[in-house]
């Protein structure tokens, strides 16, 4: 499954796994690329997931990870 922003890329393996750290690098990502009403829905639905798989799950579906 293609993210919703595919151009916009974030590095998970290897960095800090923190779920915090995580949606901020999400976030900063997605800004950075002009997508600031993207990077607010995203930030929003990741506060409000019930686990950090879901988190994760949320992340891969905006955009491409590695």
């Amino acid at each position: 499954m293609e993210p919703k922003y595919p151009k916009v890329k974030v590095r998970l393996s290897g960095e800090d796994g923190n779920v915090f750290s995580i949606i901020g690098r999400v976030v900063h990502a997605l800004k950075r690329a002009g997508e600031e009403a993207a990077a607010q829905e995203f930030q929003a639905k990741a506060f409000s997931a019930h686990s950090y798989d879901e988190v994760l799950s949320l992340c891969m579906a905006t955009v491409t990870t590695s």
